[in-house]
């Protein structure tokens, strides 16, 4: 699938506006900039915030990710909602490391969107922003980690499934990246626009890699839950979640012999 296929899909479930692009994005007391669209950040769609980022933001209001005083990482993240909502939550990670591709504007509106917000950050998470391309060598990001851990405890995937082409790559930087303990987990993602053969591929593949995974389902006709204010009205956010699917992996037994 290319990126025109993509946005396509994208566009036709949600009559013509599936994600928020506007120059400025507001959840609550966060201030947020998507990158320009252009390079690399049109072609790894960088330059929107999906529904899936929305989801989790609304689960994160809710207490529903629970990370505090961990080590966490999230992986193409994009405008970094979840993880900038993390950070400033009442009980935030003790490391929060936030990374996406390693092209010149992703990562200035990565780093933009960490500073602007820097204020608001809980004076106890320890936030940082870098560049990582999956695959490539984890050490950089290990060695951020307080010694002697030898991983992170959770690692966020928003939306980045679509990527089938790169699904071994991304499942081969959670093996690396993620720390071989029961109490480690991976958040995943996904808008109902990620065809369901490219999701069942990701799920086998992350399986044989060595991981648990179970899909969180929600009554979405409950509505939107969450409470801050966003620039999306209620209902828009309701729609947006309504075509979101979640789910929850961990170290399988045998991965842990």
């Amino acid at each position: 699938m290319d990126v025109e296929d993509i946005l396509g899909d994208s566009l036709e479930f949600l009559g013509g506006k599936p994600v928020i692009d506007d120059e400025v994005i507001r959840y609550g007391p966060l201030e947020l900039t998507i990158a320009p669209k252009s390079g690399k950040a049109n072609t790894l769609l960088a330059d929107h915030l999906f529904s899936p980022s929305i989801y989790l933001a609304e689960r994160i209001e809710q207490s529903l990710l629970d990370v505090r005083g961990k080590n966490v990482l999230e992986l193409g993240a994009g405008v970094a909602l979840p993880s900038l909502l993390l950070s400033i939550s009442p009980n935030p990670p003790a490391l929060l490391v936030v990374t996406d591709y390693p092209d010149d504007s992703i990562l200035k509106n990565l780093e933009q969107n960490v500073q602007r917000n820097k204020h608001l950050v809980n004076p106890a998470c320890m936030l940082m922003h870098k560049g990582y391309a999956w695959g490539e060598d984890p050490t950089p990001l290990l060695s951020l980690l307080p010694e002697p851990s030898p991983g992170y405890d959770a690692l966020i995937l928003s939306d980045l499934l679509h990527f089938d082409g790169f699904q071994d790559i991304l499942i081969s930087s959670v093996v690396s990246l993620l720390k071989r303990s029961p109490d480690s987990r991976i958040h995943v993602s996904a808008g109902s626009y990620t065809k369901t053969e490219v999701i069942e591929s990701f799920l086998s593949k992350v399986r044989a890699a060595g991981f648990d995974i179970d899909e969180v389902r929600t009554d979405m006709s409950e509505g939107w839950k969450g409470t801050m204010t966003v620039t999306l009205d209620r209902e828009s956010l309701a729609l947006r979640k309504s075509v979101c699917r979640y789910w929850i992996g961990r170290w399988s037994a045998g991965s842990l012999l």
